[in-house]
This record gives C-alpha cells, sequence and structure tokens, in this order.
C-alpha cells in the first residue's frame, strides 16, 4: 500500500476496473457482432429460439453491469488522483482476453452451450477465436510488466 502511495496511485484496484471494462467490453463486441449482426449463434442455443434470446439478454445485462461498475470505479479512482492509467488499459486487455479465452474454451467447448459457427470445418473459427484471446491476453501481460518494472 505505501508503494502504491509513493507512485501516486492504486495499480491493483486501476488494474480490477480496467479489467470488469474488458470483460464488459468483450461481452458486448461478442453479443452484438456473432449474436446479433451475424446471428452465428446465441448464448444458449441447445434449447429453442426464445431460450436462445432470452440467454442473450441476460448476457446483455451481465456485459452492462460490468461496464458500468467498471467506469465508476476508474472514475472514482480518477477523482483521488489515484488511477494508474496503464495499469487500467492492462487490466482491459487482461479481462478482455480472459473473456475471449473463457468463453472459446469454456463455454464452446467443455460445456458447449454454443459454437461459434455452426459449419464444418469449424476448427479455423475456435483457432482464431483462441489465437485472438491469447494475443489480448499477451498485450496485456505486456502493460502489467513494463508498468511494474517502471514502478517496481
Amino acid at each position: 500500500m505505501a508503494q502504491q502511495r509513493q507512485h501516486g496511485g492504486n495499480r491493483r484496484r486501476s488494474l480490477g476496473a480496467g479489467a470488469l471494462v474488458g470483460i464488459g467490453l468483450m461481452a458486448g463486441i461478442d453479443e452484438i457482432v456473432f449474436h446479433q449482426i451475424l446471428a452465428w449463434h446465441h448464448f444458449y442455443d441447445r434449447a429453442t429460439p426464445a431460450i436462445g434470446l432470452l440467454s442473450d439478454g441476460l448476457l446483455h445485462a451481465a456485459e452492462l453491469v460490468m461496464l458500468v461498475a467498471g467506469f465508476f470505479l476508474l472514475n472514482e479512482l480518477r477523482g483521488r488522483g489515484t488511477l494508474v492509467p496503464r495499469a487500467a488499459w492492462a487490466g482491459g486487455f487482461l479481462g478482455a482476453g480472459g473473456f475471449q479465452l473463457f468463453d472459446g474454451v469454456v463455454n464452446h467447448k467443455i460445456l458447449r452451450l454454443h459454437q461459434i459457427r455452426y459449419v464444418e470445418p469449424l476448427w479455423p473459427y475456435d483457432l482464431t477465436w483462441i489465437a485472438s484471446a491469447l494475443l489480448l491476453l499477451a498485450i496485456g501481460a505486456l502493460l502489467a510488466r513494463r508498468h511494474g518494472r517502471a514502478h517496481g
């Protein structure tokens, strides 16, 4: 805590608030692009279309709660003068990548709530989905590491 005050910011809270925004943003992109515009799937595709739409609405509501909570926390940190922007950016990328990886591995493959797209072969879509998650996580880790070195 003393180290955070010494550097004029709260790195952990900035990282966490950024992660909430990143999760909400990636969930929103997934919901808008893949569920609504492209209509490739619903959050839960193993029931009726009405249940699929309901599951999309619940995902959308959770995404909005995370975005609002994340932005409120960022604003609170900024108001107190303890926001660490690079840590918040790192958290945003880590949150987005974490959501993408969780969705691709747990929701798509383990729980089979839905697939990215119902086509054959499916592996190029899975590979692209997981690769994009790993890229976002790598960017977030790089930003977090650079900040840690500069203020460690």
